[in-house]
């Protein structure tokens, strides 16, 4: 892999009590299928993205599996309930055991 995965996140900065919100995310891979040769002949291992999560103040919000056919730079996208102001954690899960995470904070008022 030429690049290193880079989670990009959007959640509003602030929202009211009881808003409905948009979180977007997207990371930078280009997900590995194991099935191409280098130019040794050598076959690349496979590295995809096959978990992502996200927890508000350390309580699971949002998660789901991803299977090999998931494109290179996923995006993913959910609504969420703004309830109380906090820092969300969104984490992406590789083959090879690599995590890659983002935080972001959430200012409800």
């Amino acid at each position: 892999m030429t690049t290193k995965p880079t989670p990009r996140v959007r959640v509003p900065a602030k929202a009211a009590a009881g808003e409905l919100i948009e979180i977007k995310t997207l990371i930078s891979h280009e997900m590995e299928s194991g099935q191409r040769k280098d130019a040794q002949g050598q076959t690349i291992p496979r590295k995809i993205l096959n978990k992502f999560s996200a927890s508000f103040n350390g309580k699971p919000v949002f998660s789901a599996d991803w299977h090999p056919a998931i494109s290179a730079n996923p995006y993913q996208s959910f609504f969420f309930k703004a309830t109380e102001s906090g820092e969300f954690t969104f984490t992406w899960k590789d083959d090879d055991g690599s995590e890659y995470t983002a935080k972001n904070k959430l200012t409800v008022g």
